[in-house]
């Protein structure tokens, strides 16, 4: 939880530096980035990254609230939705763009941090949102009897060990993976097959390309 009261202009902005920079390296290298680093790229010091952030979870909770509201709003849309195959594959699909763009989102959502009220709310209803989907996709019979919850977070490790040069490669390959996950979800399987995302550029070199930052937060000294 951050400290209360009203913060000073440039209160404010250091306080808006951290986050960006948090929000960069939490994307490119996941929540493990070392605090010190954080407050590097952000140009202040340690010690004025922990008055504004006391821990590193009241850091990833404000750094990921608004992409966990935007993923709620996805769940929400899909439980709206005419067809819930549609609604289904929506909320697969857009989560798996989400992680293959940041790297920190997914382990954001799938941590429980109990001392921070509204983010745990929201993601304890979107996690319940999801459970609703599940249902409507089985029962209209377009899903699989024997999808089990569990192969979320099993969709989710296949996708978070794409390897690739750029992140549009690594978006590439994510959307053909989540493509061809889904049509094995599929309960009708005499119904025509969906068309696939075109391939990624891919080779059997990039089984062995180890993870590494895209864009910004490659340079050195971040």
């Amino acid at each position: 939880m951050e400290f209360p009261g009203p913060l000073r202009a440039d209160a404010r902005q250091n306080r808006q530096r951290v986050l960006d920079a948090a929000r960069e390296l939490f994307a490119d290298r996941g929540l493990d980035v070392p605090i010190a680093a954080v407050a590097r790229r952000a140009g202040v010091g340690v010690a004025t990254l922990y008055r504004r952030f006391p821990t590193r979870d009241s850091l990833v909770t404000a750094v990921f609230s608004d992409q966990l509201e935007a993923c709620s709003a996805v769940i929400d849309t899909a439980l709206a939705a005419p067809d819930p195959w549609r609604g289904f594959c929506s909320v697969v699909e857009k989560v798996g763009t989400m992680q293959a763009t940041d790297r920190g989102f997914t382990a954001a959502f799938l941590t429980a941090f109990p001392d921070a009220v509204d983010f745990e709310r929201t993601r304890v209803r979107a996690e319940r949102g999801f459970v609703e989907v599940v249902r409507r996709a089985k029962e209209s019979g377009s899903l699989r009897p024997d999808f089990a919850l569990t192969d979320l977070p099993l969709l989710l490790m296949a996708n978070n060990g794409i390897t690739a040069g750029s992140p549009e490669v690594a978006r590439a390959a994510s959307r053909r993976l989540v493509a061809l996950l889904l049509d094995a979800f599929r309960a009708d399987r005499a119904a025509p097959p969906v068309p696939l995302p075109p391939p990624a550029p891919l080779d059997l070199m990039d089984v062995h390309r180890p993870q590494r930052p895209y864009g910004t937060s490659a340079r050195a000294g971040a």
